[in-house]
């Protein structure tokens, strides 16, 4: 058995958006569970670290989540 687990609610757009970057992820994940599941671990992952990035990595960064979609 695996962990015990909560419903949440998100808006029909959102869930549908999810569910196509799902499709478009060749088999990474295998659903929008697994994907939600996967990017609120990693929210609270970088939000645990304690590193503090320059403007100028903080603005990579953000360069890069754009390009994948994320922002």
């Amino acid at each position: 058995m695996g962990e015990e687990k909560v419903a949440i609610e998100v808006p029909k757009r959102l869930y549908d958006e999810i569910k196509k970057r799902v499709e478009e992820s060749e088999g990474e994940f295998k659903s929008v569970e697994e994907y939600v599941v996967f990017v609120l671990e990693e929210v609270l992952r970088e939000e645990e670290a304690e590193s503090v990035f320059t403007p100028e990595e903080e603005e990579e960064i953000k360069r890069r989540l754009r390009a994948l979609g994320y922002l």
